[in-house]
């Protein structure tokens, strides 16, 4: 009876499993896509605490941590969420390739994980990683680049009026328990684009224009400057020498430094008090926009899927995360492209 109830109850999740892989499971396509191999020799470094001896339970698969970052990332989890939803999903544990007789690794694990991704800087090493597959996929950079930043909210500290001039002057705050210390985020910054206020980092990007791939990125707090990180951004790999951004990146110094270059400024012009721009001025922004608006789907993606927020203390720490954020928008993309190719 036992074993007539075993296949009726497998029959039926394998039923189950089908009918979601049919409703559109990102992650079946993320499997299937993504040469998750080639990012081993990277994650092999990652060794969370070193073994004495073959005792006790072994650490977990790189890879398979790697994996479990981008469903927290793709779906915006904390790593208590995230500890839930793999032990509860069958599509998350078939997509980090956990058995069902094994538990998930806990929230500790992801955040240890995390910790040795950031102390070995090894973020933007995975993400040059992957774009390299896009390279070898023959998705090389082409028709110039678009350049953008964009906010990404931290918690908000509720510091007091000493703190903040503390954290301003960059200094260490030392009032309160070596706890309530390491609970201040001194990094993060408060600013204010329009009549909205925003608090925490950016990410700035630079995203190629024929196939919408975040090719550089860089994190900064967010009252840092759009242009400050324009010359950490440029690609010189793109094939095409335009680039283009909003006004906000408009300067004469950028622009000699993008003719000393050999880069073509595509950069939106902008009036100054006493010098409005002109009717063909204000036309050419125009027509700029319609190839420099497609920076603002990639920001708009993020948004829709994961939520452009970080739970986490500290810049270096926000740059794993922003990191993964923008990894994972290009392995979604690449499945994306993918898909396209297939149903033509």
């Amino acid at each position: 009876m036992t074993t007539v109830q075993d296949d009726l109850f497998g029959s039926l999740f394998e039923h189950r499993d089908r009918r979601i892989d049919r409703l559109g499971n990102p992650l079946l396509e993320l499997e299937a896509h993504v040469d998750w191999h080639a990012f081993r020799p990277l994650l092999d470094q990652v060794r969370v605490k070193p073994r004495q001896s073959s005792a006790g339970r072994k650490p977990w698969d790189g890879v398979l941590m790697f994996k479990a970052l981008v469903i927290g990332s793709l779906y915006n989890l904390s790593d208590e969420h995230l500890e839930f939803q793999i032990e509860d999903r069958r599509s998350f544990q078939g997509f980090i390739g956990l058995s069902d007789a094994k538990h998930a690794p806990d929230r500790n694990s992801f955040w240890l994980f995390r910790e040795s991704l950031k102390e070995l800087t090894l973020t933007k090493t995975l993400f040059n990683e992957f774009n390299r597959q896009l390279d070898r996929a023959g998705l090389i950079a082409r028709k110039g680049q678009l350049i953008d930043a964009s906010f990404v909210k931290a918690p908000v500290q509720r510091n007091t009026p000493d703190e903040t001039a503390h954290i301003k002057a960059g200094e260490t705050v030392e009032d309160g328990s070596a706890s309530q210390r390491r609970q201040k985020d001194t990094d993060a910054r408060w600013t204010k684009k329009g009549d909205k206020s925003y608090y925490g980092y950016k990410n700035h990007v630079n995203v190629d224009n024929a196939h919408k791939w975040v090719r550089k990125y860089t994190v900064t707090d967010a009252r840092v400057h759009d242009s400050q990180a324009l010359n950490d951004l440029l690609d010189s790999g793109n094939t095409c020498r335009e680039v283009w951004a909003d006004s906000a990146y408009r300067s004469d110094t950028a622009a000699t430094h993008l003719e000393a270059q050999g880069y073509r400024s595509r950069i939106h012009r902008k009036g100054v008090r006493g010098k409005p721009l002109t009717d063909r001025e204000k036309q050419g922004n125009r027509t700029r926009s319609k190839t420099r608006c497609r920076v603002e789907h990639v920001f708009a993606w993020m948004a829709q899927w994961g939520g452009k927020t970080v739970r986490c203390i500290g810049l270096a720490r926000a740059e794993v995360r922003i990191g993964f954020m923008n990894l994972v928008y290009n392995m979604r993309r690449f499945c994306s492209i993918r898909r396209l190719a297939v149903s033509r």
